[in-house]
């Protein structure tokens, strides 16, 4: 008897399911989460090295062929510590039954971010395409065609989008950055490095794309820098010797050239915050008053 999926991902009978035992060599990941390389992530392997033995009490969920639905990360943590076997419950499930359950279950606090969910939704596909023709068919609409109409089209892209979590409009970005993006920067999306929405922006300038990708990842490290300096600072419980007005004056003083060649860069890090380098500091200093007056 075959498990039904419901919208929520969950077998509409799970009592089909029985538990076995497999070697951890029998078992296989689902052909569309392999092909995306999605990788379980370092915390999550820690947290169940943590737990032990007890880590592996809660069985795997998988489908026909041994294939993988639930429990990746307790998988890869067996493979790496050589256990020979683990407890399952084996469904009867179809191959893009157990990826819309698989799906469900990949969500963000399980380490699996938007980006490779759409990419797992999007071998969904072509069967939701077919699905919409047979309605076609059935409502005596379009006899005939080939193609289905733009509101079809956005019907199985809606649910695409729900089956994996996310926006509509993130789907239609993704399909368009599957298209244009280069490899270096689908690897930053497959990571978390780059937001969808940021990479698709991207892509309006394709000669650009790597320069881009450098420099996000130049102000990711100076912002992760600041925030470690600003920790050190604020945890000292004391006022910088920097008086803002003076500040402010010294600034002003600046010869037309100097202002010209200053770098000004916002940077996201908590509270109202103003860094100064210390060949500014230097200029700045030497040009008069700059630092509070000590008793």
């Amino acid at each position: 008897m075959s498990a039904a999926i419901n919208s929520n991902g969950a077998t509409s009978d799970r009592r089909s399911g029985s538990l076995v035992y497999y070697g951890v060599d029998q078992l296989r990941p689902h052909p569309a989460y392999a092909s995306s390389d999605i990788a379980v992530s370092a915390p999550i392997l820690s947290a169940l090295i943590e737990r032990g033995d007890t880590a592996f009490q809660e069985p795997l969920l998988i489908a026909r062929g041994r294939t993988i639905i639930d429990g990746y990360d307790r998988w890869e943590l067996a493979k790496r510590q050589g256990r020979p076997t683990l407890p399952c419950i084996e469904y009867d499930l179809s191959e893009q039954e157990a990826l819309v359950w698989l799906l469900q279950k990949l969500r963000p606090s399980r380490g699996v971010n938007n980006f490779c969910r759409i990419l797992l939704a999007l071998e969904l596909e072509p069967g939701l395409k077919q699905h919409a023709h047979a309605n076609q068919r059935h409502g005596g609409l379009h006899k005939g065609s080939s193609n289905l109409t733009e509101a079809e089209r956005l019907d199985v892209r809606s649910e695409i989008a729900s089956i994996a979590g996310v926006f509509t409009g993130n789907v239609n970005k993704v399909k368009q950055i599957l298209t244009d993006a280069r490899p270096e920067l689908m690897l930053a999306l497959r990571t978390g490095e780059v937001s969808i929405h940021r990479a698709w922006g991207w892509l309006k300038e394709p000669g650009h794309q790597l320069e881009h990708l450098d420099l996000h990842r130049d102000r990711c490290g100076i912002t992760k820098t600041v925030n470690a300096l600003l920790r050190v600072h604020r945890n000292r419980e004391q006022q910088g010797p920097f008086d803002p007005g003076r500040l402010a004056n010294a600034l002003a003083r600046l010869d037309s050239k100097r202002r010209e060649g200053l770098l000004i860069a916002e940077i996201k890090v908590p509270g109202e915050v103003l860094l100064l380098s210390p060949k500014l500091c230097q200029t700045l200093t030497q040009q008069g008053k700059l630092i509070h007056e000590t008793d």
